[in-house]
């Protein structure tokens, strides 16, 4: 047994001790009917949370006004929630009131049937009152109870019917797709966008993104997140991600999701990384991939740059995983360009600063510029001495000790 189920089974037999109910919950107990590893344990328990607050020495009251605690042990953070009702979601997102319930009546708020079923790892039992080891045999993704009701609930549902039957290659039940179909415009404003895109990522994580991606157009859903491809024609939509799986692991989401909109400018990629949010570091790997894709390769600067990004080695997969005739140019600039790369990621031009003071130029902007000038004719002429380089500096018509007095 590992650590993380090791501290799992030390908060349930605490809490039987105790003489309250307590089991596994969720996505744990499908993982494990499935022969899945999971490190992912969410605890069930009849203990109030104040009991849970008192037991345990160290907890995060995280949503003590919906039942649910964060216990640490060992260092591990465990999700324990109160078996409960939940009533009224006007918001489509949150629930108006929460009440304790029976362990049943726990399980029919849940989403999915697969999703809902609870295990005590202490008497090695299952407890399925929703359906869900039937639904993980026929190979299902089936709301549970009313289905209408479930993504009225909360609208994002409907985008994790989606990930989850991409992910496990399962097929989603009718009467869910009808319900999916009769809400997919009701997405927003209720789901907010930040929602949206970590689903993205853990469909990308699982290897689920391909599929996922076309399952969301066939539904309606893809359309109101990304409104411009309404008019895009499925077998479409499914060329432009067919690269998902030739794509590197350690690839951002943006460089998956900008492949939906080959035809979009540099701005109008920043736009959408703006509209879903994406953190800096995406906006700037997004960046990385459209220099790449349209720097000229006789611009050795720009390239030597370009290769010297700490996320250059991923987006040069991403590029020739979605362009193949790149990979000749790439792998000839990378090649040629080694040296200068390394001197730019260890901040050692072969001209610095005290070669130019020497020179009789004074510190300033133009010293600045002559630096520049400096590293480019360095990496240009793959010339790697010093003297060389102020050789070549200085031998331009212009003489750069004239050029100080020029912004």
């Amino acid at each position: 047994m590992d650590d993380c189920y090791v501290s799992a089974l030390a908060i349930i037999k605490k809490l039987v001790d105790h003489g309250f109910t307590a089991y596994f919950a969720g996505g744990w107990v499908r993982d494990f009917l499935m022969g899945h590893p999971s490190d992912d344990i969410d605890i069930v328990t009849n203990a109030p949370t104040e009991v849970i607050c008192q037991l345990f020495p160290k907890t995060i009251p995280v949503g003590i006004n919906f039942g649910i605690v964060i216990v640490v042990e060992n260092g591990l953070q465990y999700e324990v929630a109160m078996f409960r009702k939940e009533e009224g979601f006007k918001d489509g997102r949150r629930p108006d009131s929460v009440t304790s319930g029976r362990p049943d009546e726990d399980a029919k708020r849940r989403d999915f049937t697969v999703n809902g079923m609870f295990y005590d790892p202490l008497k090695e039992e299952l407890y399925d009152f929703v359906g869900g080891q039937e639904d993980l045999k026929k190979e299902v993704i089936r709301a549970i109870g009313n289905a209408h009701e479930r993504f009225q609930e909360d609208r994002l549902r409907m985008i994790r019917a989606v990930r989850y039957a991409a992910r496990f290659r399962f097929a989603i039940d009718p009467d869910t797709i009808i319900a999916i179909l009769s809400h997919a415009k009701e997405l927003f404003p209720a789901v907010a966008m930040e929602r949206i895109v970590q689903e993205f990522v853990k469909m990308q994580k699982f290897d689920g993104l391909q599929e996922g991606i076309v399952t969301l157009y066939r539904l309606q859903l893809l359309q109101v997140i990304f409104p411009s491809l309404d008019n895009v024609s499925e077998s479409e939509i499914a060329s432009r991600v067919k690269n998902f799986p030739l794509f590197p692991k350690k690839a951002p989401i943006s460089a998956f999701l900008m492949e939906l909109f080959p035809r979009a400018s540099k701005e109008e990629k920043l736009e959408l990384c703006i509209y879903l949010k994406l953190s800096r570091q995406e906006m700037d790997f997004m960046e990385l991939l459209e220099k790449m894709k349209f720097t000229d390769k006789q611009d050795l600067y720009a390239w030597a740059y370009i290769l010297a990004h700490p996320q250059a080695e991923v987006a040069k997969e991403v590029l020739i995983a979605s362009q193949s005739d790149m990979q000749e140019n790439v792998d000839q600039l990378s090649k040629r360009l080694e040296k200068a790369v390394e001197r730019i990621q260890n901040n050692t031009p072969v001209v610095k600063a005290y070669h130019l003071i020497e020179k009789g130029i004074a510190a300033g902007k133009s010293l600045g510029k002559l630096l520049k000038e400096a590293e480019k004719i360095a990496i240009n002429e793959d010339l790697d001495i010093p003297e060389e380089v102020l050789k070549r500096l200085f031998s331009n018509e212009v003489d750069p000790l004239k050029q100080q007095s020029l912004s």
